[in-house]
């Protein structure tokens, strides 16, 4: 195989049977907070796009960029489909011409022209916009798992077919979290430093599992160019910033042992006959040393040249006033109707505010009204003009659009609460059935094993993760190392958010007496200066 990188998660895998383009990113995406880094824009667009696969992980904007497809794309390439409850994706893909495509079953193979290919599709409301997935390629010689940001809760099944040779992976922030929130400075700092380490813990972690030849980091670090966003760039190779560059993490597997290499957009890289992996960089303006001799220069270069695109951007998203009031109660009223599993689990109130206007959506009363000065416990702060364009174009997934763009700002009075972010990215009646359906059933735990002296569920309370692979503990606490997430062992409680009890029971003298401690004192609740390292 030979690896074409592109940029974020974006390959084009050439084999002897085809090529395979994933997930090609070029243009600026959620309201052009989010650009490629480094830059791909001079690449050769309509060589890339001659391919005779396609697949696209999912429908965040990082890696279904639909203008670039649509202008440079091969529509008669065969389209590797993830199999998910909504037919979203393929719908999308009909949209821009495409109309050959490999239906696939998740985690079962599939052989097409000399390949075989598997798709591991990820279908909890949590993942990605209502599904994400990751790509198994077998051309008879090497094996290329393609994880982009997908977190498979059970990555062995990924190992059946054999070894792994080169695995992409994502280990850099794509996240709004904690750099929105209304904190004080040194909280946001330290929440970024740990959400900074967990994130190349966890990657270090499927890499472990996974054992390939060679690791190639991807799917991150994007930039952030418009003057308003500039300041979330790494620049200075920060300890606080949660979008470090592919270096930090090739460093950490190699001084672990592990092969890793660094590609930038327009590398090519191989393993040659001697077993190595060999990366050829571009020059010029695309060379390593031009990217990363002085961060800054190079992103405020690139930044000038984007100025126009951003202000066509933004002019792009005015449009007439929304009643708010009115539309908003017209929109969402219905669909609380249609998920009370949802708005159970949020069990409060939610402050929209904006210029001049504050919305109180009210869980549990199913109602939309103008603000009444109640105390809530969550508030969106957003921009009038954004929000206009939310509700004027009935925008069915805030998180995956106007969240991860960073223009906005969030403040709450508790715990994280992943049902909040179910709701934003479920506003419209099929992606708010399907949430309720994941709820109601919210499969069984599997039975339970033996970790360090307790007795724990198999499967993680949170997503159902494979704890005997992804748990790990200091005696007292369980932690999941792919959202990071924690438990109090003593009692089961969740650290994280409210609700989602894990079941542990003592086994070991030192667990017992643990136990037998906890019941005599209140039980812990959730740290409300904490989120999930990946929620909010």
């Amino acid at each position: 195989m030979r690896i074409e990188f592109i940029a974020q998660a974006g390959v084009k895998i050439h084999t002897a049977h085809g090529s395979i383009l994933c997930d090609p990113w070029f243009n600026p995406a959620y309201y052009a907070g989010w650009f490629p880094y480094p830059r791909n824009d001079k690449l050769d667009h309509a060589a890339l796009g001659a391919t005779d696969y396609l697949y696209i992980s999912h429908l965040h904007r990082d890696h279904f960029d639909p203008e670039w497809l649509k202008t440079y794309c091969n529509k008669d390439a065969a389209v590797i489909l993830p199999a998910y409850p909504l037919p979203e994706l393929k719908e999308a893909l009909q949209g821009l011409g495409f109309h050959q495509f490999i239906e696939t079953a998740s985690g079962v193979p599939v052989q097409h022209g000399g390949l075989s290919i598997v798709v591991e599709a990820l279908t909890a409301p949590t993942d990605g916009p209502i599904g994400d997935s990751a790509l198994l390629i077998d051309d008879g010689v090497e094996r290329l798992l393609n994880l982009n940001d997908s977190r498979p809760t059970d990555p062995d099944r990924l190992l059946v077919q054999g070894a792994i040779d080169i695995c992409l992976l994502q280990f850099s922030g794509a996240i709004w979290y904690p750099m929105v929130y209304d904190m004080p400075a040194k909280a946001a700092e330290a929440l970024a430093k740990k959400k900074r380490a967990a994130q190349f813990t966890r990657a270090a972690r499927y890499v472990e599992i996974i054992s390939p030849r060679v690791v190639i980091p991807s799917a991150g670090p994007p930039c952030f160019l418009d003057d308003e966003l500039f300041r979330w760039n790494d620049v200075h190779d920060a300890e606080d910033s949660i979008f470090p560059d592919q270096r930090f993490m090739v460093e950490r597997l190699q001084a672990e042992g592990q092969a890793a290499v660094l590609m930038l957009p327009g590398s090519v890289g191989q393993f040659n006959t001697d077993g190595v992996f060999d990366v050829q960089h571009l020059q010029g303006d695309l060379s390593v040393q031009d990217v990363f001799a002085d961060k800054e220069v190079y992103l405020r270069r690139y930044a000038v040249d984007m100025a126009p695109v951003i202000a066509a951007e933004k002019a792009s998203w005015v449009g007439p006033r929304s009643d708010l009031v009115p539309e908003l109660k017209a929109w969402l009223e219905p669909l609380m109707a249609l998920g009370p599993r949802v708005c159970d689990g949020i069990g409060t109130a939610i402050k929209i505010q904006t210029d001049d206007e504050a919305i109180i959506l009210d869980f549990p009363e199913r109602s939309v009204v103008a603000d009444d000065g109640r105390e809530v416990d969550f508030r969106f702060t957003i921009p009038r003009y954004l929000l206009d364009h939310l509700v004027r174009t009935r925008t069915d997934d805030w998180v995956n659009s106007l969240f991860l763009s960073l223009r906005f700002s969030a403040w709450r009075k508790g715990a994280y609460n992943d049902y909040v972010y179910t709701w934003f990215k479920c506003l419209s009646t099929a992606r708010i059935q399907y949430a309720e359906g994941f709820y109601a059933e919210n499969g069984p735990t599997e039975g339970t094993f033996d970790l360090t002296g307790w007795q724990i569920q198999r499967r993680c309370p949170h997503m159902k993760a494979d704890l005997t692979r992804f748990g790990t503990t200091d005696g007292e606490t369980l932690t999941c190392s792919i959202h990071g997430w924690q438990w109090d062992l003593a009692t089961g409680r969740c650290l994280t958010s409210d609700g989602h009890p894990l079941f542990s029971r003592p086994e070991s003298e030192q667990a017992k007496a643990l136990a037998a401690a906890a019941a005599t004192q209140p039980p812990p609740g959730p740290d409300a200066a904490a989120g999930s390292p990946d929620g909010a």
